[in-house]
């Protein structure tokens, strides 16, 4: 399984804002920067991470990006399942499948992926961050601050 690279920007913005090095507000136009990525595809992780309060953005001359949720509290788990949208790795209805229903394949790709998620859920994204992670995205900071 490989996550998408919206959930992968996702994670590295949650990532970022995990240190607040600077008393200006975090933005847009920063992250963008840092990671080198479309301005206008940061915009629809940070909606998303937004809506699922995740991060709170502000609008205004005076504003920018936070984290919503404590680092200790968001799972990693329950990030990928639910940016990623996956409950299951095949769909045996489209195209329609002649095994379907008579085949064990499914029902032991969705208990992998759940077992995947379970495994996962054992990290926060504390724990991403901690250490050489927390070194590399406080450098970041600095570097934009510079």
């Amino acid at each position: 399984m490989q996550i998408t690279k919206f959930t992968d920007l996702a994670l590295r913005v949650l990532m970022y804002l995990t240190q607040e090095v600077s008393s200006s507000p975090v933005t847009i136009n920063e992250v963008a920067q840092q990671f080198d990525v479309p301005r206008n595809h940061l915009i629809k992780v940070v909606t998303r991470l937004n809506k699922l309060n995740w991060v709170i953005a502000t609008r205004g001359r005076c504003g920018g990006l936070k984290l919503g949720i404590a680092p200790e509290n968001l799972r990693l788990g329950n990030v990928l399942r639910e940016l990623e949208s996956k409950n299951s790795l095949i769909n045996c209805a489209e195209p329609p499948c002649v095994l379907s229903g008579q085949c064990n394949l499914k029902e032991i790709l969705d208990h992998g992926l759940n077992s995947f998620y379970e495994e996962m859920n054992k990290y926060t994204l504390q724990n991403i961050v901690d250490q050489k992670t927390q070194q590399a995205v406080i450098k970041l900071h600095q570097r934009y601050s510079a």
